[in-house]
């Protein structure tokens, strides 16, 4: 092809300017993500309803378009009315995404509904067992008698993030791939979240998230507990939840077989 000034272009060019080649629009990652767990015994729309308003009311910054699992284990009716249930976490602003533990049947309507299906945690643990058989380990060598022991020392960094200063209602503090460290206290209304653990050396009135990447050895330390809400790796307890005897005490929570625990500090 010629143009008026005797510049020739390849057509091979032509077309591919014309025609650019196509990125990929997506890509498939792995992830592991703590994700809060509504479990049901029972389903009676009323008493559901005003049961997750008082608890969205405890923390309602936390639940806003919080996406959330609904906990079947315990639940032994037959039926359920999803779209009701659905329809009721949306009013609360609560997304529900999936459920857990479902019976065949109900997994069958929860797809109708555009639910997620997801294997009892002891299931998928099993799963994952099963799928990643560890491999053998050679049997350890004595180190000969002219050759001195070698010792391997691995170490793990973590970045600590340290704030000196008291979190004020509204606030929000996060430290990514570490530990959260407070040289303060941190208000009713203020939330402060970590991957690793999180130490306020005050007093803990807002809400405090550890774990968030799901860590499950993460904890929260304080030195004075009167937390609105505090969660390990998806696990959570609002204030009226909390034990009072650990109410403006020193203390420690954690997780021990998936249990939010509270544990008074010996200072």
């Amino acid at each position: 092809m010629s143009s008026d000034t005797g510049t020739t272009i390849a057509p091979e060019a032509h077309k591919s300017a014309e025609n650019p080649p196509v990125q990929p629009s997506i890509k498939l990652k792995a992830s592991l993500a703590p994700m809060t767990a509504l479990e049901l015994t029972s389903f009676e729309p009323k008493q559901f309803s005003e049961e997750l308003a008082a608890k969205v009311a405890q923390a309602p910054s936390f639940f806003e378009n919080l996406p959330v699992v609904i906990g079947l284990e315990k639940y032994e009716e037959p039926s359920l009315d999803f779209e009701r249930l659905i329809e009721i976490c949306q009013a609360h602003q609560v997304k529900a995404i999936a459920v857990r533990g479902a019976s065949a049947s109900l997994q069958d309507v929860a797809r109708n509904h555009g639910l997620g299906i997801l294997a009892k945690q002891k299931e998928r643990n099993a799963a994952i067992d099963t799928d990643t058989p560890a491999a053998s380990e050679p049997a350890p060598q004595e180190p000969k008698a002219d050759e001195p022991a070698k010792v391997e020392i691995k170490t793990e960094t973590q970045i600590s993030k340290i704030v000196h200063h008291p979190i004020r209602s509204g606030q929000q503090v996060y430290a990514a791939d570490g530990d959260l460290i407070i040289l303060a206290s941190v208000s009713a209304g203020a939330e402060i979240l970590a991957d690793g653990n999180i130490h306020v050396y005050g007093t803990l009135r807002g809400r405090a998230l550890a774990g968030v990447k799901g860590n499950t050895k993460a904890r929260i330390f304080c030195q004075s507990m009167a937390a609105e809400l505090v969660s390990v790796a998806g696990q959570y307890k609002i204030s009226e939840d909390i034990p009072s005897s650990t109410i403006g005490k020193p203390c420690q929570v954690y997780l021990d077989e998936q249990t939010l625990n509270f544990k008074k500090l010996e200072l």
